[in-house]
């Protein structure tokens, strides 16, 4: 089978929410450059080797598709957020020096050290939350009860915005990645309040000094031409409320549930603690359920797959079908608990690589210790097979993880 032979419909058809789709294998051997079909109607190119995937992405030239680019749209005529669409008001430069500049000023809060400066109060707000949840009883939805919750308390606290308004945050984060949830109209209506709602908050910070990620962004951009626009400061502290609570709240239900799936993983761990580690960088990879795929828009000709597309084309990364790799991951499709070393591409590669990366592994870690001392017993509550994938966003989650103990 060739690129040129089959047109796929994106986003593939999945049979349970915890399985991979069937196409993923048979495209790694005989056509890692394949021609999709997005809900648009727009064709595009998508990547499935673990290779290609990582050249793609570590290669600074090519960017996630911005306004300006003629690039393959992702949603229907009059459906999608400011990310699935890219008619946003988001201004941090995607490459070059502008994006190394945004990446260095960043960068400094998401140190290593500082996350695990962070781990006590993680703990603290992990064991509080399943107090709760057991204190209401059995059955329990574990991602509203912990997963959601969990990352919203922590990256509203590193940013200095009250954890209360946590559901107006929700909100605002599935109309920004939405592709067929929202109307175009009402995603913008959404973006507007949520850019209004930032914009005052940043006012009131810029009035005190406060050691929060916006507050030290503030100082850094004090000196002129040595920080970030005004509009770069609005656009990153909207950018990094959405990515730092959606993603890692759906990682930590979907790690969760794919442990549960299978009792003796479970059992594992609770015997051995020591691999809560491993376990996380495990879940990450053999995760299928990543969303969307990352785009990039290649502004020049570009070889992948033994295959030459021309500037202009848009290629999705199947970073689940490159995790499940057979020529990079020895039996690819059990979940080891233990698996040293793990490149898996769940958090990109290259200059675009996850920025938050150490707070999302330090997270799950938090979550997934705490769960195993505090609810040993834990398990689904329906069979693994009943677990529903959300849809219409471009983040990949569970509607629900039913859990009971």
């Amino acid at each position: 089978m060739t690129s040129d032979e089959q047109v796929l419909s994106y986003p593939l058809h999945y049979d349970t929410a915890l399985d991979p789709p069937k196409e993923w294998e048979d495209l790694r051997g005989r056509c890692p450059v394949a021609t999709i079909e997005l809900p648009s109607g727009d064709r595009a190119k998508m990547i499935t080797r673990h290779e290609d995937i990582k050249a793609l992405l570590a290669d600074p030239r090519f960017a996630r598709p911005t306004a300006a680019d003629n690039a393959a749209r992702v949603a229907p005529e009059g459906s999608g957020g400011a990310a699935a669409t890219g008619d946003s008001a988001m201004v941090v430069p995607m490459k070059g020096e502008g994006h190394l500049r945004w990446r260095r000023l960043v960068g400094k809060y998401f140190t290593a050290r500082r996350m695990a400066a962070l781990r006590p109060s993680m703990t603290a707000t992990a064991e509080h939350l399943i107090d709760e949840m057991v204190a209401e009883g059995a059955p329990a939805d574990l991602k509203a009860a912990l997963s959601f919750p969990l990352p919203v308390y922590v990256i509203c606290d590193m940013l200095g915005v009250p954890a209360d308004d946590r559901h107006r945050f929700s909100h605002w984060s599935d109309m920004m990645l939405s592709v067929t949830r929202y109307s175009q109209e009402e995603a913008r209506a959404g973006m507007a309040e949520f850019s209004a709602y930032m914009s005052g908050h940043i006012a009131d910070k810029r009035a005190g000094d406060t050691d929060d990620l916006i507050g030290m962004l503030i100082r850094e951009s004090a000196g002129e031409g040595q920080g970030m626009s005004d509009a770069e400061l609005l656009s990153t502290a909207m950018g990094l409320l959405v990515a730092g609570h959606e993603t890692t709240a759906n990682a930590i239900g979907k790690m969760v549930a794919m442990l549960l799936a299978d009792r003796g993983r479970w059992e594992r761990l609770v015997a051995d603690p020591s691999l809560v580690r491993t376990a996380v960088e495990e879940s990450l990879r053999y995760d299928v359920n990543l969303g969307f795929g990352l785009r990039r828009y290649l502004s020049e000709e570009a070889e992948l797959g033994g295959e030459v597309l021309p500037a202009g084309t848009t290629v999705l990364c199947a970073m689940g079908s490159g995790n499940r790799d057979e020529s990079v991951f020895e039996h690819a499709g059990e979940m080891d608990l233990g698996r040293s070393p793990n490149p898996h591409l769940t958090f990109g590669a290259g200059p675009h690589s996850c920025l938050g990366q150490a707070l999302a592994r330090t997270e799950l870690q938090v979550a997934l210790e705490t769960l195993l001392r505090k609810l040993p017993t834990l398990e689904l509550a329906v069979p693994p097979a009943d677990l529903k994938r959300m849809e219409g966003l471009l983040v990949g989650g569970l509607q629900e993880v039913p859990v009971r103990w």
